[in-house]
């Protein structure tokens, strides 16, 4: 994979991953009609007539014509892209998800699989440099505290966050609901848990978590895997803490 592609991947990843709280949204979102559509593997670039002006953007690839109206949630510029697949560079170009109408048209990553996510809950890009915003609460899935696991290395979501430099680099287990879930991206599922313990306001009731093993919006999981703090993902993405590599078991 070449770099340009490795940092458009990570951008969409990034996207659908990470919550946002709701009074950002609006300042994310791109609209316009579709002026001119160019389909590759994993991807789809638009052309877009917006309020601005013209302006590029992509989104994991999906069925539209021109004449359509979009809505692009989570949209992050990136500066001089070049597409060696369409052998072009774009002075601009935004990456996000699509939302809205045309949003279940069958968006598919590269490999065939949909990335699964749970709807009223965009996800965000990160300022570059900057960690992880709060996680907002989730309306659609039960808010119950979750007991805390039993056994060595057993932590809360609260306790993980809260704790982090401590933590860096060593196990922890956590059982806690899953209330976000974004799957192959990256190669990876993309977890976001919470077991009723921190707070909403600073982000310490929300833990993300990296594994190949799946699960269903809502369940309840027990997670092992190490933490890393300050991690860095292409372009100066940065998150505060994650579980990374996690294993899963019910």
């Amino acid at each position: 994979m070449n770099t340009s592609r490795l940092f458009a991947g990570l951008a969409l990843a990034l996207a659908i991953a990470l919550p946002l709280p709701a009074t950002a949204q609006a300042a994310n979102t791109l609209q316009g009609e579709v002026l001119e559509v160019l389909n590759v593997e994993g991807y789809t670039y638009l052309r877009l007539k917006t309020r601005g002006g013209e302006a590029w953007a992509a989104v994991v690839s999906t069925a539209l014509s021109k004449g359509a109206q979009v809505s692009i949630a989570n949209a992050s510029l990136m500066e001089n892209f070049e597409s060696k697949t369409l052998k072009r560079r774009f002075e601009k170009i935004y990456f996000g998800q699509l939302a809205g109408p045309g949003a279940n048209a069958g968006p598919k990553v590269a490999g065939g699989a949909a990335p699964a996510t749970n709807a009223g809950l965009p996800g965000a890009m990160h300022t570059p440099g900057k960690a992880a915003p709060a996680a907002p609460a989730v309306a659609a899935v039960s808010t119950a505290p979750v007991p805390k696991a039993q056994g060595k290395d057993a932590r809360t979501v609260a306790e993980v966050v809260a704790g982090k430099a401590g933590l860096k680099d060593k196990p922890v287990l956590v059982r806690a609901r899953v209330v976000k879930v974004s799957n192959g991206i990256m190669g990876k599922n993309w977890l976001h848990l919470q077991d009723g313990s921190g707070k909403a306001q600073d982000g310490s009731n929300d833990l993300l978590v990296t594994s190949k093993d799946s699960a269903a919006l809502g369940d309840v999981v027990t997670v092992r895997g190490v933490v890393r703090t300050d991690v860095t993902v292409g372009a100066g993405y940065a998150y505060a803490v994650l579980v990374e590599d996690a294993t899963l078991s019910k």
